[in-house]
């Protein structure tokens, strides 16, 4: 949310760091479950993508901050109200159902107001849901969302509160991103269930822009925004235009790039200043012959066959991103590289995306190599320890050249 980084707000800001451990189990746990039981919900795609968008997501802390901390503090020292007591539970709980009732309507305009989908449209671009897809978040929503707290501070909510009460919300949504657990009784009128959430996550017409509850329920049921999940309308998940890629720089600035292409180019100026805060899904009437149209290839998943030597390079690669995040996030042996650090996790994630969607020209294997040289490098910086131990993570990610090769030629001699 941008909040300003100070020494006492830093151990709350790592219940999230200190979760992601027992987030990768419940990952590994909820997989094998969908192998044991005959309904797997995971393809490694999608799952690396997903985590690759995660990882950045937490990584572009490195490399910006958003304005919303120096709001926050702005209206700290203006707010007529006294700052609220951390001792005693009644504050925390009123402060955790208060952030809880902001971020409904943070999340309702992040579906409903296009500037706001922008962002948040990469946590639905996944057309699996599992556990993996709660990890997939946005790495711009420090642009605009910390609008949606400001009352919380103007009526003395602490930062450190507020830090912790939202790194709660944001650990009780990740165990709903399931398909595993079915409806809970009673459960289902208070709070969010992996049931209710999957109606928020579905493109079907009847559960588009439903369900915008972090942990309860209820608001969407006062503000009419409810939808039930049912059994004769099975979710199909995803966005309703596709991006059809794993790169997470199209996942990040698809809609940004398509707003922006709609103000050039419609010729009403009324409209031109109307996009960025219209319903994603309107156009300006003069564009509406351009638009694209749901076919049937939109309607399948993405899922480009590869081989199983790419898929083991491609899962190095994510282990190479979740590496260096963590060395970054805690150890001081990148302090003062932090900004190359990202910029490694996104090279990483863009040429995975390639490797995944089967991408074999000279120009992508040149540039593989490039990418394993500089790592190297980078790595040497360090110390020449750290490059011998990030060798054999490097050479495996190399290793689709030199097996996958065989396999394409004999599938090229029988097409």
């Amino acid at each position: 949310m941008g909040f300003l980084k100070t020494p006492r707000y830093t151990h709350l800001m790592n219940l999230i760091a200190t979760a992601v451990p027992f987030f990768l189990f419940a990952i590994a746990a909820e997989w094998l479950w969908g192998r044991v039981s005959g309904r797997d919900t995971y393809r490694l795609n999608d799952s690396v993508s997903s985590l690759t968008l995660g990882g950045l997501s937490q990584a572009r802390r490195f490399v910006v901050l958003g304005i919303g901390g120096s709001v926050y503090a702005w209206l700290m020292t203006i707010t007529p109200f006294a700052p609220w007591r951390l001792d005693g539970w009644m504050g925390w709980v009123l402060a955790f159902i208060l952030y809880d009732l902001c971020y409904y309507w943070s999340h309702r305009a992040g579906h409903e107001i296009k500037l706001f989908w922008a962002s948040h449209v990469v946590h639905h671009q996944s057309e699996d849901y599992n556990l993996s897809t709660a990890l997939r978040q946005t790495s711009t929503g420090f642009l605009f969302g910390w609008i949606f707290y400001t009352p919380l501070f103007f009526i003395g909510v602490p930062g450190e509160m507020m830090v912790t009460v939202g790194a709660l919300n944001l650990i009780y949504q990740f165990w709903v991103h399931t398909e595993h657990v079915g409806e809970l009784g009673w459960f289902e009128y208070v709070f969010v269930s992996p049931s209710n959430h999957r109606v928020h996550h579905a493109r079907n017409p009847c559960y588009l822009d439903r369900n915008y509850g972090g942990v309860f329920i209820v608001w969407d049921r006062f503000f009419g925004s409810y939808q039930r999940e049912q059994a004769a309308e099975p979710c199909v998940y995803g966005i309703t235009t596709p991006i059809r890629s794993w790169s997470p720089w199209e996942a990040w600035v698809h809609v940004y790039r398509d707003m922006l292409s709609d103000m050039w180019r419609t010729t009403s100026w009324r409209h031109r200043m109307f996009v960025p805060f219209s319903h994603p899904a309107w156009k300006p009437s003069d564009l509406i012959k351009d638009a694209p149209t749901e076919s049937q290839d939109s309607l399948s998943k993405f899922d480009p066959q590869v081989t199983v030597a790419r898929k083991l390079s491609g899962a190095m690669n994510l282990l190479l991103i979740t590496a260096i995040l963590v060395v970054a996030q805690q150890f001081d042996a990148l302090h003062g590289y932090e900004a190359i650090a990202w910029g490694m996790m996104l090279w990483l994630g863009i040429a995975n995306a390639a490797l995944l969607s089967n991408a074999r020209s000279t120009v992508f294997k040149g540039l593989e190599i490039a990418r394993s040289v500089v790592l190297v490098g980078c790595a040497l910086q360090l110390s020449a320890l750290w490059a011998l131990a990030t060798l054999p993570a490097i050479a495996l990610t190399l290793g689709w050249m030199f097996l996958d090769g065989e396999a394409y030629e004999a599938a090229d001699a029988t097409s």
